[in-house]
């Protein structure tokens, strides 16, 4: 029975009277989405392996036949050739086993001073580590289409919202430098994500360490790894890097559809302020005038997608004691799912953005609605000695009388205005109508952070910096 069990290349299969049934098999199997982590897997061994010659625990001679063997199966992997096999569960025994197959004993040597728990654990850190280093250009790149269209609309005028009702003027530039801020954020949470991921959990065997003479720091320079981990059991069991990068990425898809939810009502045309080039948007079956933003409303339902990955890997671990678990084959589907979401979502938006028609006239006639300026007009008065309170007070009196006349406030005359506010008539001046003005109430906020257009041309230019 043992040896018809190894014919069928278990590694372990020495240990059980029967073998293993097929259901279990493709139950417990992860070959079919690990299989992502191949070349990564190599990597991997191959540096195994020199550490392992240069200790004198295999031979140089196997080490020659490893890298030789290792070359043919990286091949087959990119061409697509190497055949997975479900009966050999995993990536690393899949790889392992058509290595063995191609040099012999050497490939059985392989695995000395190892285990798939510490095997695995090097695996994703490697593979995640590029991951982010590619989100971080995408961020990079979709910041830079975000600013190209801010310098174009550095003084672009639009209503600044709050609850979704007309508040003050902004410019359309110093809006979208609110993503850029967003987005720049989320590039700092996965670089510092990579920090804490970028240790070698190789080394610790199956829990352990190992007795063979192992040089740790050996391997971890191969690998570009900044150090080891330090706990061997911490190190095959802790996946706190991809609960981390998926926290991570979760906030970067709420901005993403924060984003989303904003482009979506500005292209509705009863808001009609931008336009999403027609390659982003689809049509209707029945409604032959219909273009839909499918773009962004999809990005905001694959935001919870990522939420979703973001509470199962938390779920995960929340109930494992040390060391490694079989749970913890479960991380790599969500962890890869997040990483391919949020790849694909960063990617489409950079390009769709590049591609936004925005529509100044709209916008500026909203602005002119929902009384925009009245803060400048208290600002006004307090400048001339009001107390911010009173000041509050009577240009609130102010507005009232506005709606119940369907007039703006820069539709009054100064004679009305003084007539309407008598309490403040003495305060208000010729000048009052240049601090009225959607363009006075932009200027007046010329300090850093503010919306001024020439404010928001330093930012840009600051931010534009910051990327080289």
């Amino acid at each position: 029975m043992t040896s018809q069990l190894h014919k069928k290349g278990e590694a372990w299969s020495a240990r059980f009277n029967e073998p293993m049934s097929d259901l279990v098999k493709r139950y417990t199997s992860s070959v079919f989405f690990d299989k992502r982590l191949g070349l990564l897997d190599i990597q991997g061994s191959l540096a195994h392996a020199a550490m392992l010659a240069a200790q004198e625990i295999i031979s140089q001679d196997d080490l020659a036949a490893i890298r030789g063997g290792m070359a043919q199966i990286r091949g087959e992997i990119e061409r697509g050739e190497l055949e997975w096999k479900l009966d050999l569960e995993d990536v690393h025994l899949n790889i392992e086993a058509r290595l063995t197959a191609l040099i012999g004993d050497a490939g059985k040597r392989l695995h000395t001073g190892r285990s798939r728990n510490d095997q695995v654990a090097t695996d994703i850190r490697l593979w995640l580590r590029a991951e982010i280093d590619g989100i971080v250009l995408l961020l990079a790149t979709l910041r830079r289409a975000m600013l190209d269209l801010a310098e174009q609309h550095a003084a672009t005028i639009m209503p600044g919202f709050t609850h979704l009702q007309v508040a003050q003027p902004v410019t359309f530039g110093h809006h979208l430098l609110a993503y850029v801020e967003m987005f720049t954020r989320d590039t700092g949470r996965m670089q510092d994500c990579r920090k804490r991921m970028n240790y070698l959990p190789l080394g610790a065997a199956a829990l352990a360490g190992t007795s063979y003479p192992i040089d740790r720091h050996f391997v971890a320079k191969e690998l570009g790894f900044d150090g080891i981990c330090a706990n061997s059991l911490d190190a095959v069991s802790d996946r706190d890097f991809a609960i981390e990068f998926t926290a991570a990425a979760a906030l970067v898809m709420t901005h993403v559809s924060r984003l989303s939810e904003e482009l979506v009502l500005w292209m509705s045309p009863r808001v009609g302020f931008i336009d999403i080039a027609d390659r982003f948007c689809t049509g209707s079956s029945i409604m032959p005038q219909k273009k839909n933003p499918d773009v962004p409303e999809l990005a905001r339902g694959k935001t919870g997608r990522v939420y979703g990955h973001l509470m199962g890997l938390l779920t995960l671990m929340k109930g494992q004691p040390l060391a490694y678990n079989k749970d913890n084959q479960e991380d790599k589907e969500p962890l890869f799912d997040s990483v391919d979401t949020v790849v694909d979502t960063l990617r489409i938006f950079a390009e769709m953005v590049a591609g936004i028609s925005v529509k100044p006239d709209a916008m500026r006639a909203a602005a002119l609605q929902g009384f925009a300026t009245a803060t400048d007009l208290a600002d006004y008065l307090v400048k001339r000695g009001l107390a911010f309170r009173d000041a509050h007070e009577a240009v609130a009196h102010a507005v009232r009388i506005c709606v119940d006349r369907g007039c703006d406030l820069a539709d009054l005359s100064l004679e009305q205005m003084r007539a309407d506010l008598p309490n403040v008539a003495a305060l208000i001046g010729d000048d009052v109508f240049d601090y009225l003005t959607l363009e006075g109430s932009i200027a007046s906020r010329n300090h850093p952070g503010g919306t001024a257009p020439e404010q928001v041309r330093k930012a840009i230019a600051a931010a534009r910096a910051g990327l080289a």
